[in-house]
């Protein structure tokens, strides 16, 4: 079983960088995990969103597979508790998918064609957060994820 998270454009914050290089060694010790940053895709500060969100879409949609399970991080997603998180990543090895990909999208969210290609949505918050924030929190649950499903006392009920 193999987990990806995808973004846009670098982090510009260095507290965020670090948290997000300290969960990703964490998460490390549990299997395949890989975080890929794309470049942004901004032509320039006039760019309209809708091209910005075409672009970015076409991006994505260019490296997926036919078989890699899409899951778009979006606060008009699934919303699920930590646990029920965990039980959910648990499930792609019972199914047998190879590759999950989790995307973050761009600051103006996600194209038509990236919502009609996504297997699921999940939603971190029902709150708007900044694409850049969202990685460290992400990374964050996908490694208490893991800790609750090798019965490691990270998490606490």
């Amino acid at each position: 079983m193999r987990y990806e998270l995808w973004a846009i454009g670098k982090t510009n914050e260095k507290y965020l960088e670090e948290g997000c290089k300290e969960y990703l060694k964490r998460i490390s010790r549990f299997g395949a995990f890989e975080f890929i940053i794309w470049n942004d895709v901004r032509i320039g500060t006039e760019t309209p969103a809708e091209m910005v969100k075409q672009k970015e879409a076409t991006s994505f949609l260019s490296k997926l597979s036919k078989d890699d399970y899409v899951v778009l991080l979006d606060e008009k997603g699934n919303s699920m508790s930590s646990r029920s998180f965990a039980e959910y990543l648990e499930d792609f090895e019972w199914i047998g998918k190879k590759k999950v990909i989790f995307i973050i999208g761009g600051a103006f969210g996600f194209d038509k064609s990236l919502y009609q290609r996504a297997n699921d949505k999940l939603s971190l918050s029902k709150m708007t957060m900044s694409h850049q924030l969202i990685r460290l929190v992400f990374l964050e649950q996908f490694y208490r994820a893991m800790t609750i499903l090798n019965n490691h006392p990270y998490h606490n009920d």
